[in-house]
């Protein structure tokens, strides 16, 4: 659920920062080139030495992104495997009732 709300937040913000490039700070109107593993949010680079961020981890935007989604695609993984098996027991299930 977790990752399910990262990707739905990364793709709205996506979304928001239009076809024309770079999102930028709401604060600072500088690139969200970090993102804050703490928070779970894009940051720019003067939100990284403010008091709000400085002692959390960042990473840049890019790794977290490509990180996120290999954990979403893994987990919706995981999910096909889970409906594949219920499926076979279903059928199964309706052999045996029949």
């Amino acid at each position: 659920a977790k990752i399910i709300e990262i990707a739905k937040r990364l793709s709205l913000q996506a979304a928001k920062g239009g076809a024309g490039g770079e999102r930028l700070c709401e604060k600072h109107q500088e690139a969200l080139k970090l993102f804050c593993e703490e928070d779970r949010t894009p940051i720019c680079l003067v939100c990284r030495e403010s008091q709000a961020h400085r002692l959390h981890a960042v990473v840049p935007v890019e790794e977290a992104a490509e990180e996120h989604k290999e954990k979403f695609q893994a987990h919706v993984q995981i999910l096909k495997d889970r409906r594949e098996k219920l499926l076979e027991l279903k059928m199964a299930e309706e052999g045996k009732s029949l």
